[in-house]
Formats: structure tokens, C-alpha cells, sequence
């Protein structure tokens, strides 16, 4: 691995590469660990040892800081993955195992987001609780208006399609 964890020195550095400090960051680690062997049976080192190549990320605090470091600076898969020493659709399989165990160690501790809701009643139910609402609006597609001063309000000329 090209980079890693250990040579972060400040909270600036931890807050900067992966978003949160160290402190959490090692609070994380044994809640990230516990979860992985749930959800894969077994920890990272027996499924290292079951391998026939040598893992770039051998512990789960490097795993957990491979996804994190991810998620913060949205890189690339093939340049994650030069970073971490490995190949573009490796870093796409440590992504996706990383992210399914990160979400199994948070959901347990309620700090996860609600994604999804059966229907308008548990919808409204969550918000009686529940003040805030984050919708990513970005990209939508929209109807180009005919008169051009309302065109030119909403409309780039950089995308091309204009349902």
C-alpha cells in the first residue's frame, strides 16, 4: 500500500484524508472488524489466508481507511487504486465489501440515514422524529422552456439533452 493511515500526524491530516478524526477513526475500526466477520464469516486474515495472492489491505483498519479515504476525496477507481497499490476492479471489490461492512456496523448504532420508506405513512412517521430532509437535487433533467429569456435562466448550452 503507497499509503497509509500510520503517517497521518494531526487531526487536520485525519479530518482532511478521510473525514473524521483518528479518535473516531480507532473507535470505528473494532465495530468495522466485528461486523465484516458477520456479514463474511470470518476475518480478514482468514480470508487472506484462503487467497493465493498477497492482499494490499491486510487489516480491517486498512480496509475501513481505504473506504473512508475514498469516500472523502472521490477518486477514481483506477487512480484509488494506484494510490493503494492495486488495480482499478480490485479497488471496486474492496469498495464494495468495505461499504457492506461499514453499513453493518453502522446501522446497529443508528447513525446511519433512512434511504428508503414502504410507503407515505412510515414516511411521515420518521419525520415526526426526524427534522431534516437532504435530497440531492443535482443533474435532474427538466423540460427546455420555448421563450428563450427563460431558456438562458436554466438552461448551460454544456448538456445536449433537453427533454
Amino acid at each position: 500500500m503507497n499509503i497509509h493511515y500510520q503517517k497521518l500526524n494531526t487531526n487536520r491530516q485525519w479530518k482532511a484524508a478521510t473525514g473524521v478524526s483518528q479518535k473516531h477513526f480507532e473507535i470505528l475500526v473494532p465495530l468495522f472488524a466485528d461486523a465484516f466477520v458477520q456479514l463474511f464469516g470470518k476475518s480478514m486474515q482468514d480470508r487472506q489466508n484462503d487467497g493465493t495472492t498477497e492482499a494490499c489491505l491486510k487489516t480491517p483498519a486498512d480496509l475501513l481507511f481505504f473506504l473512508l479515504f475514498y469516500l472523502k476525496n472521490g477518486l477514481t477507481l483506477d487512480v484509488l487504486g494506484f494510490v493503494f497499490g492495486m488495480n482499478g476492479s480490485n479497488a471496486q471489490r474492496n469498495i464494495d465489501i468495505a461499504t457492506r461492512a461499514l453499513r453493518a456496523a453502522l446501522t446497529p448504532l443508528g447513525v446511519m440515514p433512512k434511504r428508503e420508506f414502504k410507503d407515505v405513512a412510515e414516511f411521515e412517521e420518521y419525520f415526526k422524529e426526524h427534522k431534516s430532509l437532504i435530497l440531492d437535487g443535482t443533474e435532474q433533467r427538466m423540460q427546455r422552456p420555448e421563450n428563450q429569456a427563460e431558456q438562458k435562466a436554466c438552461y448551460s448550452g454544456k448538456k445536449k439533452v433537453t427533454l
